[in-house]
């Protein structure tokens, strides 16, 4: 496992490097919280719900020699609805897109058929380089990590797949995440920005604060809802005679679920639980936006649309 270095023809005038990385693994693995320890800011949805990314959000890694643009993608699962197949083909287009890819698998759990799944579809792709980012380190001690390094390594020869690195990461607790940076960057295209200082994501922003309203929305919600949730952000307009030393935003938005029996779990007690959904859900948009909001949410029944290719284009998939 080698990184290339810069010959000294190469460092007398500085590369600069661009290009795109995706992380990859089963649901959960830890690729959300990942891309947002590396871009320093958050860009993508986390929920320790498995499932929850379905947008592809790239966040933005600018460095003064490179510029490292991550693809957040879908965990790749056995589908079970038309959402969940579309969400693979997600998966695979991407792949096929970028220039490195980042496979994660969680130091804290044994390598299982969900990883065997993503490993062999990644062996059919010959050209792009491999990295295994081993997530979760500060969940486990020095013996079981060291433990799973090797089997990760055993994977990748079992399968034929030369891994350019393995590297293992906790991005809860910031260890080796710029290390982690550091290895990809060399990885990617001679080239130029291809995005402008400062930029941190490409996602519309009512995308971006509908992810937010949804993660609220999934937290503390029992076991069956996790998929249930849509949410489309009708609306976001600045309220007309405000001062402009005193903005604010009215964004007026949908929580979509498939049964009306979901109704009261998401609203709770005297419409409590959805109460603190927008508190919640405010404050990050609020960070996000750098400007003060009002939030209108209202929830709604789509009968059964994850099964249903209407109402999936109709709520964005």
């Amino acid at each position: 496992m080698s990184v290339r270095t810069p010959s000294s023809e190469e460092s007398a005038e500085a590369v600069h490097r661009a290009g795109f990385a995706c992380f990859v693994g089963r649901p959960n693995a830890g690729k959300s919280t990942l891309t947002n320890a590396l871009v320093g800011q958050k860009v993508a949805i986390t929920s320790n719900r498995p499932q929850t990314t379905r947008h592809t959000v790239r966040g933005i890694v600018h460095r003064p020699d490179a510029q490292l643009i991550l693809v957040d993608t879908p965990g790749l699962h056995k589908p079970r609805t038309l959402l969940g197949e579309r969400l693979n083909d997600v998966v695979r287009t991407t792949w096929a897109e970028v220039d490195v890819i980042g496979f994660c698998l969680p130091a804290d759990q044994k390598i299982g058929p969900g990883d065997r799944f993503i490993a062999k579809e990644l062996a059919g792709i010959r050209k792009t380089p491999k990295v295994a980012i081993v997530t979760k380190t500060d969940l486990v001690d020095p013996k079981a990590l060291a433990e799973q390094l090797i089997a990760v390594d055993q994977l990748g020869k079992e399968l034929g797949i030369e891994w350019a690195q393995i590297v293992p990461v906790s991005a809860t607790a910031g260890k080796q995440v710029d290390l982690l940076a550091d290895l990809l960057i060399p990885l990617l295209p001679e080239g130029p920005a291809l995005y402008p200082e400062g930029d941190l994501t490409d996602e519309p922003e009512q995308v971006m604060v509908a992810e937010l309203i949804r993660e609220a929305a999934l937290e503390g919600v029992r076991d069956e809802l996790p998929h249930s949730i849509a949410v489309v952000v009708e609306e976001m307009l600045p309220r007309e005679d405000r001062p402009a030393d005193k903005p604010l935003l009215d964004i007026h938005a949908n929580v979509f679920i498939e049964r009306p029996s979901q109704k009261g779990i998401i609203i709770g007690p005297k419409g409590k639980r959805l109460k603190e959904v927008g508190i919640k859900s405010r404050k990050h948009i609020e960070a996000l936006l750098g400007t003060p909001v009002f939030l209108d949410l209202h929830v709604k029944v789509a009968k059964d649309w994850q099964r249903d290719p209407k109402q999936l284009r109709r709520l964005g998939f």
